[in-house]
C-alpha cells in the first residue's frame, strides 16, 4: 500500500436534498401576494382567517373588520347576558343544554377572534378590542343595568 487510504465497503453516501424555496420573503415586491408578518403591521394586504381573504382589496378588507368587530361583541353578549331564564318547571337538562350550546357558540367565536388577531394586523387588532370594549359596556357595565344587578365585592 502506496499511503492511500482505501474507502470503506458498503454503498456510497446518498446525495444532499436540494435546497428548499425560501418560505414568505417580507420583501417581495409583488403586490398581489399576500405575506404573513411575524410582527404587528397596518395595511389593507392581509389574510385573515382564510385562504386569500381578505386578499388585496380594500372593500374586503373593511368588510374583515366590520366583521371581526360585530364578532367580537356577540362574545362579549354571549359571556355577560342571561340568554336562558329560571322558570317554574324545573327542567335542568334542557336548560343546561341549552346553555351548554351556548357556551360552545361562545367560546367558538372566541377563537375566531383569536385566530384573526393571529394575522397581526392592527386594525384588526383595534376592531376586536373595540368590538369588545362595546360590547362590554352594553352589556355589563353599570349603565344598562339595574341597581339591583350591580354586583360589588
Amino acid at each position: 500500500m502506496n499511503g492511500e487510504i482505501a474507502p470503506p465497503p458498503g454503498p456510497p453516501p446518498p446525495p444532499s436534498p436540494p435546497p428548499s424555496p425560501p418560505m414568505n420573503d417580507i420583501h417581495d415586491q409583488n403586490p398581489h401576494r399576500v405575506v404573513m408578518h411575524p410582527t404587528f403591521f397596518w395595511g389593507k394586504n392581509a389574510e385573515i382567517l382564510f385562504s386569500g381573504w381578505p386578499g388585496t382589496r380594500t372593500g374586503m378588507y373593511v368588510l374583515s373588520l366590520v366583521f371581526i368587530f360585530v364578532v367580537s361583541v356577540l362574545v362579549e353578549m354571549l359571556s355577560y347576558s342571561q340568554l336562558i331564564k329560571s322558570s317554574g318547571n324545573n327542567n335542568n337538562l334542557l336548560g343546561g343544554a341549552a346553555e351548554t350550546i351556548i357556551h360552545g357558540v361562545r367560546v367558538g367565536l372566541a377563537y375566531m377572534v383569536m385566530l384573526a388577531l393571529m394575522s397581526f394586523n392592527v386594525g384588526i387588532f383595534i376592531a376586536a378590542v373595540a368590538g369588545h370594549c362595546l360590547g362590554f359596556f352594553l352589556f355589563r357595565s353599570r349603565v344598562f343595568r339595574n341597581k339591583s344587578q350591580i354586583f360589588c365585592p
